[in-house]
């Protein structure tokens, strides 16, 4: 069954995020008011995987949780440009690589029960070294990882970022050779 809803109103609006008062009625049921954080655009993340160097990541720091993780190249949709450019850029951007071709991987809601925020996956066969990150406030270091220690990290905690989990996982379960 669907939701209704009514109608909503602006609570809080940037370019970045806003935030939603949505008023809502579950059929045979409650009409009340629902919080919704919207997103004007996507965000993108690439695994970038060669059987030589393994899987490129960031070292980072995500002063909002305080943690330290390891991730893929992400970021968001710039306006007019689509997923994969996007996604492209930033690998480039983050990490000083220009990825191979990229494939989707899958793209979903991480949190659709509160956001309509959007996050899409590719994978690229490998990539060129161009030089250095021309955005090195992303991350404290860039490294090529063995897939086996990739998957040691997935399992020890060492990547806690929800899309490069994701990711990663998907590409060991349905893509990684």
């Amino acid at each position: 069954m669907e939701w209704i809803q009514h109608g909503e109103r602006s609570l809080y609006d940037s370019d970045w995020v806003s935030l939603r008062l949505v008023d809502v009625e579950v059929p045979g049921g409650a009409r009340f008011d629902h919080h919704v954080v919207r997103l004007p655009r996507p965000a993108a993340g690439v695994v970038v995987a060669d059987p030589e160097h393994g899987v490129l990541l960031l070292w980072r720091h995500r002063f909002i949780t305080g943690t330290w993780g390891w991730e893929v190249p992400a970021g968001g949709v710039d306006p007019g440009e689509d997923l994969a450019q996007a996604a492209a850029r930033e690998v480039l951007e983050e990490t000083g690589w220009a990825p191979g071709p990229l494939r989707r991987l899958h793209g979903y809601h991480p949190t659709n029960g509160l956001s309509d925020q959007r996050f899409e996956l590719f994978v690229a066969d490998g990539g060129t070294y161009c030089g250095e990150p021309s955005d090195p406030g992303e991350s404290e270091r860039v490294e090529w990882l063995p897939v086996a220690r990739v998957h040691q990290l997935v399992r020890s905690g060492g990547v806690t970022d929800g899309m490069s989990l994701s990711a990663l996982l998907w590409w060991l379960t349905f893509d990684a050779q």
